[in-house]
């Protein structure tokens, strides 16, 4: 009898686990729906806003182009009239201000079109150290406009690595431009260099743009890569951003050293391969995250 009552005891509490089991990974299993469905619905909105706002975008931009076009037409038939210059001079300068103001939100405009748009990245073996030499050949004379010292430090063989070669020259192109902003803001005599450093490490490599600038803001720092947060002065706030969205579409990342006193070290760490959803992502790249200042 005893071990009747035991066995009826086992089975019914073995029957309640399981019941109980069951229910917690049902509960489990419609918590990941709602939160998937809430993800879907969110990525969803997401897109008609992101549509609608390049749109928008778009529909502002044409006759901006107009604007700028007709303003420019004004400025040359007011110079083409037979009156003092003191008459004429006060409209050129409305008519000057009018031509920049309306480039410099053309300018903005085309930037948030490049931030808010899709990339469909095209993915190629590629040799890292050609593209980020071809960028510097390319961004030379800016550099040289700016009287910065351009520093390259690169390996002397090739580094091949899976990139989109458009894309990644216009995310390092960005870092490079911000550099150089960020410079023009040092004080007489303070050196204005820019050093542009490959690592390689064992999953994949880190471009390092350091510039020897005051630094960024530390009010600024943590929000630096969100849209719209500029260190510089007449900066869109878009350049970074742009540059991490097409990093991250890599499968790599983007990063800030502050060197404080000494600049700042912008690092571009892209992966060897790309990583599939379900590989772990704190898995250590073996390339270093630091780098000295120029």
């Amino acid at each position: 009898m005893t071990l009747f009552l035991g066995l009826i005891i086992g089975v019914t509490v073995g029957v309640t686990i399981t019941l109980v089991s069951n229910r917690q990974a049902n509960r489990t299993r419609e918590a990941r729906a709602r939160i998937a469905e809430r993800r879907a619905a969110d990525a969803e909105r997401l897109a008609e806003l992101g549509s609608l706002t390049s749109g928008l975008a778009h529909e502002i931009k044409n006759p901006l182009s107009t604007v700028i076009l007709n303003a420019q037409l004004v400025d040359e038939a007011i110079r083409d009239l037979e009156a003092a210059e003191d008459q004429t001079a006060p409209i050129l300068r409305r008519v000057d201000a009018l031509v920049r103001e309306a480039d410099r939100l053309r300018t903005i405009l085309t930037d948030f079109l490049r931030f808010a748009g899709r990339f469909q990245l095209d993915l190629q073996p590629t040799d890292l150290i050609r593209e980020v030499e071809d960028v510097l050949d390319f961004f030379h004379p800016q550099v040289n406009a700016a009287e910065v010292v351009l520093r390259p430090d690169l390996p002397t063989g090739p580094l091949m690595i899976p990139i989109d070669a458009g894309l990644f020259k216009q995310a390092l192109l960005n870092l490079l431009i911000n550099a150089v902003h960020a410079m023009e803001q040092n004080p007489p005599g303070h050196p204005r260099e820019l050093l542009v450093r490959v690592l390689e490490g064992s999953e994949g490599a880190a471009v390092h743009v350091i510039d020897s600038g005051p630094g960024v803001p530390d009010e600024i720092r943590e929000r630096i890569f969100h849209p719209y947060v500029s260190g510089t002065p007449g900066g869109s706030g878009l350049g970074l951003p742009t540059a991490r969205r097409i990093i991250e579409e890599h499968g790599g990342r983007i990063g800030l050293d502050v060197l404080p006193g000494r600049g700042s070290d912008f690092s571009i760490v892209l992966p060897r391969s790309i990583a599939n959803d379900d590989t772990e992502t704190a898995k250590d790249d073996g390339i270093s995250q630091s780098s000295p200042s120029p």
